[in-house]
């Protein structure tokens, strides 16, 4: 494999702060080259450097998808940080009787687990209230992962058996040890590729906002901006879900803490 000096190393963090606010630090070096490398394989290019070129020239803008694809870590699963999903049931459950639409929006949905599993338990609690989840990410790659739904056992093992069983198709032969999302419940998830690091697109309002788990890779001021985007999206009286690592200390004041890692828009 080719070996990826400091120089280059540079040009890539810069590239991806550039392309998605994502800070990477130097411990990550090795992480860069193993996932970089395949594309100087497949380009037959002889160094680092030679690629990042590529990636300038503005002839290569679908490469440069595959490069931030490549460069942003995706780790999820069904129902991670369960409490938040406590909080989203009593939510639902105070506005079933309502006739307007309880929207939540997974702001960094990764491969789809977090927004299936946000559908679950709407589909759960809301009876007659009409309800919609939109997932969103940067990547295309694992939004397209989301939109195929089908996912290993192991990535399943947190899911409720009542649910497991209501929402999910068990794999068989070939598919032995995965899971399906059920049609009826994929087709309420909405997917669309939204880069959290530029001007959002009209997308709200929205009851609840998830975005977990994805400021650790932001600078503070980074975290700053895209915070007063996707709150600027919450309904009045909304609800803000960040990663129970995470906190918004002296990053913003236009939502104020209910609970551990969950804010509220004042009305």
């Amino acid at each position: 494999m080719q070996v990826l000096s400091d120089t280059e190393f540079t040009h890539f963090q810069r590239f991806i702060f550039d392309a998605a606010g994502i800070t990477l630090s130097s411990a990550k070096k090795a992480l860069v080259a193993g996932r970089l490398s395949k594309r100087l394989t497949h380009h037959r290019l002889e160094s680092f450097g030679d690629y990042f070129r590529l990636l300038s020239a503005p002839q290569h803008g679908a490469e440069v998808q595959i490069a931030v694809d490549l460069l942003t870590t995706n780790e999820t699963y069904f129902f991670r940080e369960s409490k938040h999903f406590d909080f989203l049931r009593q939510q639902a459950l105070a506005a079933r009787s309502r006739p307007q639409m309880f929207r939540v929006w997974s702001a960094a949905s990764s491969s789809g687990e977090e927004a299936y599993s946000i559908a679950m338990v709407l589909a759960d609690c809301l009876e007659t209230t009409p309800w919609e989840v939109m997932g969103s990410d940067i990547s295309t790659r694992v939004l397209a992962g989301a939109q195929r739904a089908h996912y290993s056992m192991e990535r399943g093992r947190h899911i409720p058996q009542n649910y497991l069983q209501r929402f999910c198709l068990k794999g068989r032969d070939e598919h032995a040890g995965s899971l399906l999302v059920n049609r009826q419940l994929r087709s309420r998830v909405h997917f669309r590729q939204v880069n959290l690091n530029a001007a959002l697109p009209e997308l709200g309002p929205f009851d609840i906002i998830f975005l977990r788990n994805v400021m650790i890779y932001f600078n503070e001021e980074t975290k700053r901006q895209v915070v007063a985007r996707v709150v600027a999206q919450i309904k009045p009286g909304g609800y803000f879900c960040i990663g129970h690592s995470e906190s918004l200390n002296d990053i913003s004041q236009a939502v104020k803490p209910v609970a551990p890692s969950i804010y509220q828009k004042p009305i």
